[in-house]
């Protein structure tokens, strides 16, 4: 589905992501693990075009989308769930939804009823104002508008930030169903090991703009992830 090779990637003169590799498989959960700032959002920035990468491909269903246009790769079939939610404040819960309708053909532009499946809280809040849910119901107003594009690779950005436990467990059912259909790759950042443990298939642990561990998780000693972890 997605492979990322050699990926370098600059701010200024900052060089952020060093030869970073990444890949994300249909039917599989992918988590990318580090500390805060070793280039973890970076990475997701870069393949879903909002960050120029410098060289290295993204290869994607067999084409390199490295200098595609953000909305020509949600159109694609990348949906991208940012950091910090980024949810329309004065616009209501069904009108952020709609705001996936952008990357979809008009004959297709509907919020799927399994939207609401999965979150049913979004259905009894149609009418509220994205501002005004909590910051668990923003986190699933974002992936549900995420999911409104019908994508075939789902990036998550850290999707627990801030986050009450009963919510997060709702969002880790959530993205495990979504995997185990099999027509959908995941991405996800997280900083803390339980959660991935818990999750992921795979793993990738960046370190100072590397990747410097990777494989399934099953297949990984705790101790050398954790490692890469700690501060």
């Amino acid at each position: 589905m997605l492979e990322a090779k050699d990926i370098n990637l600059y701010y200024g003169a900052s060089h952020i992501l060093r030869g970073a590799d990444v890949s994300a498989e249909r039917g599989r959960i992918t988590c990318l693990l580090g500390r805060n700032g070793v280039g973890k959002t970076s990475m997701l920035r870069g393949l879903t075009g909002h960050t120029p990468i410098r060289s290295g491909t993204v290869t994607w269903d067999g084409e390199n989308i490295v200098r595609m246009a953000p909305h020509a790769r949600a159109r694609r079939g990348i949906g991208y769930v940012p950091q910090g939610r980024d949810v329309f404040g004065q616009l209501s819960v069904e009108e952020n939804l709609m705001t996936g309708f952008a990357c979809l053909p008009r004959r297709e532009a509907r919020i799927p009823d399994e939207v609401f499946e999965l979150f049913p809280v979004l259905a009894d809040m149609l009418g509220r104002r994205g501002g005004d849910l909590s910051g668990g119901q923003q986190q699933q107003l974002a992936i549900g508008r995420a999911l409104v594009t019908k994508p075939q690779l789902l990036v998550l950005d850290e999707p627990t930030e801030g986050i009450q436990p009963s919510i997060i467990k709702d969002i880790e059912r959530v993205i495990r169903l979504l995997a185990d259909r099999g027509d959908m790759a995941i991405l996800l950042v997280e900083q803390y090991y339980e959660f991935a443990r818990d999750l992921a298939d795979d793993v990738a642990v960046m370190d100072r703009g590397e990747i410097v561990l990777s494989g399934p998780i099953k297949d990984l000693a705790e101790s050398e992830i954790r490692r890469h972890l700690t501060v």
